[in-house]
Formats: structure tokens, sequence, C-alpha cells
């Protein structure tokens, strides 16, 4: 027990306030006497709880902190291809080494993957281990968070991020759990707190209201997931040096409870998180018919079909066309805002977009508030003239 971070010197009083404070249950009573266990974070809410003053923290809490170097990005991919947001991690990872002077890490899980770290060394990252095994094809939960977290343990990243997908935000708390530290979801933005060192990891909170920036000062890595489309991908770096390490898989030492039996990929023509022009629906469209209009001007515009949350909620289309908080985040060039009046949740997921066009017939409706264009009307009037414009160039 004398590894813990925090100690208790001569004089408890076995008072026991420090047990109900402890958020983790590291402190035991022992004749009388608190003890501090391993399982303790220094969180430090045992020091403010007690009354006699005689619970401190160690000074090699902070030096073990320091054994924690180097930003990781875990490279998500599908069928060996890694997936943009993995770039766009490896970015921002770049410039928060930079500032901590740090080296960039990558790791990357599955099978036939040898092209995608090779990608990730050509986009600038210092080494990428990666764990390839033909078991690995099919992502599984289990596998791929008891692997990431051997790599964690063993190559100890001060930072580790993770794309903030179906995959990540299934995947990361389960690794966080493992590594005992924290993990904040849904980042928006990340930075490096200039006195402390410590990553600040700003995300929305109450709704999309308020942001929060939430930092780990008694754990390592500092986890977080973060949203697609929030940074520019990592560019291709002239006379990469980076190195490829291949790491041992044995699937005898890692968790693997669920079997694949198949996998049918959703239908759509064009996805929203890709897509360069997007066509969004509300409830301003009055019925779900109305998203028959959203298609033929996303067809002509060669573009997706995206939605607001009340319409998925009222089940005029699917879940995957949502667009905000709680749906998707994209940043397309150009991105039409039909009959959606701009909720602070779902101009969180669309706000970066390079052009936005509104059509509303409520003149004070938010959403004109951040378009670069707006149409004041109704848009069974102003929708059908825009395809005919449209189909005449």
């Amino acid at each position: 027990m004398s590894e813990a971070p925090v100690q208790v010197m001569d004089g408890c009083i076995g008072c026991g306030l420090c047990v109900d404070s402890c958020p983790f249950d590291a402190i035991e009573m022992v004749d009388e006497v608190a003890v501090i266990t391993e399982a303790c974070r220094a969180c430090g809410e045992c020091v403010d709880a007690c009354p006699s003053g005689v619970i401190v923290m160690k000074e090699a809490a902070e030096a073990v902190l320091t054994d924690y170097k180097g930003v990781m990005v875990y490279a998500e991919h599908r069928n060996g291809r890694v997936h943009p947001v993995s770039y766009e991690l490896l970015g921002k990872a770049q410039e928060l080494a930079a500032q901590l002077m740090e080296p960039v890490y990558a790791v990357i899980v599955g099978s036939g993957v040898g092209a995608g770290a090779e990608e990730l060394v050509s986009r600038g990252a210092d080494k990428v281990f990666v764990y390839d095994d033909p078991a690995l094809k099919d992502f599984r939960d289990d596998p791929y968070s008891d692997l990431l977290t051997q790599c964690c343990n063993e190559e100890k990243p001060s930072i580790f991020l993770v794309g903030a997908t179906s995959i990540g935000r299934s995947m990361g708390p389960r690794v966080a759990a493992q590594l005992k530290t924290g993990l904040t979801a849904d980042c928006t933005s990340l930075s490096i707190d200039d006195e402390t060192g410590f990553l600040w990891q700003t995300r929305p909170a109450y709704g999309g209201n308020i942001m929060a920036t939430i930092y780990t000062p008694m754990s390592r890595p500092q986890m977080a997931t973060v949203r697609y489309k929030m940074f520019p991908e990592a560019k291709k770096v002239d006379n990469p040096k980076g190195v490829i390490i291949n790491k041992t898989v044995n699937m005898n030492m890692v968790k693997d409870r669920v079997k694949v039996l198949g996998f049918e990929e959703a239908k759509e023509q064009v996805s929203i998180t890709d897509a360069d022009i997007i066509v969004s629906g509300g409830l301003g469209m009055g019925e779900s018919t109305g998203f028959e209009l959203m298609q033929k001007l996303a067809t002509a515009l060669g573009g997706a079909v995206g939605a607001s949350r009340p319409t998925v909620d009222e089940g005029w289309i699917d879940y995957r066309h949502q667009v905000g908080l709680s749906g998707r985040t994209v940043r397309p060039q150009v991105y039409l805002a039909c009959g959606i009046s701009g909720a602070v949740q779902h101009q969180a997921g669309m706000k970066t977009s390079d052009v936005i066009i509104a059509v509303n017939k409520d003149p004070e409706a938010p959403i004109f508030r951040i378009s670069n264009l707006g149409v004041v009307g109704d848009l069974y009037e102003v929708v059908p003239r825009l395809i005919e414009k449209i189909k005449e160039q």
C-alpha cells in the first residue's frame, strides 16, 4: 500500500470522513487509522476532508506523471483504410506535441493494416504501433480495448486521442476504465495550458448551452474522444522519418466474447460526413414528404440529405442523416438549412461549414445569425425554383 500517491501522517483520529469522501473507495480504516490503498487516484478529496490535516499528497505522485511522454492517436480504419478522423487527430497531435516537445505516436489494430501504418508515417507520425492479426479483421470492443490498453501501459503516452465515431465512443471508455484514467467525450477543442502543461479538453455541455473545459491533473494518459470534422488533416511530409513497430498479438491473452457473423453496410448515396454539399430539412417542412423535396435538391447539387434532430425523433428520416450535437458533425463546402430554426444543438454540428444558406419563413430564426446567405420565405416555393435554376445551368 506504500505505492499510493497520498499518505496518512501520524495523528489520525479515526473519524472516517476521508472514507466517505473518496470517490474511488481507496481508503480503509485499519485499527481506527485511515489507510490509503493502491486504488488511490490522488484526486485530493480526502486531503480536503481531513479535519486533522494529516492526509497529504506525496511528491512521488507528480514524479509518476513525468514518466508519461508522447501524444498518441488511435488510427481507426475500415478494411485497412484509415478513417479520415484519424488524420485529423494526427494533425492536432503534432500541434500539441510541438508545444510539449514530445513525440507523436499512432496505434492501429486490425488485419492487413500495413498500408495504413505506412500512410500514418508519411503524414508525420514518429512511431506507429501495429497490432496485426487475422483474428482482428472485424472490430470487437474486447480485444481492441485490451490491446490499446496494453500499448498505453507499455509506451506510456501523456495524451491519448480517439475519434468520437461509433467505434471510438464505444471503445474509448473501456480503455480509460482499464487504465484508471479520465476521459472527456465528444471534444470540439484541444489545447495545452501554458502554465501546467495539462491538456485542456473542451466539449459542449448542458445540451450545447455552455462549453466545458476539462483537464486531468492526477492520472495519465489524458484521454479524449474528438468529434470528426473539427480539425484539418495532417499533411504528408517530405522525407518522413517515422518508424513502424509491429507488436506481438496473443489472442489467448485478450478477452473476445463476441463473434461477428456478418456485416451489412447501410446503403446511402452520399454520407453526410463526407459530402461537400448538404441539404438539410427541419420541422419547418411540416411533414415527412418534405424530405422528398430535399432529396431532389441534393441530387441536383450532387450532395447529401441531412436532418435536424426533431425530424429524426418524429420518424421522418433515419438517424444517420441527423446533424447536430447528438448526431453527426459535418463540415461541407455548402450547407443548406431548409425549415431549420437553428437551435444551438444543431449549430454545434454544422457551424464550421464553409458557406451556410438558410431558408426559413421566420426572419428571427437563429439560423440566420450564422448564415452567409438567407432567404425569408416558404421553402416549398423557394426550393422548387432553386432546383429549376440549377437544372437550367
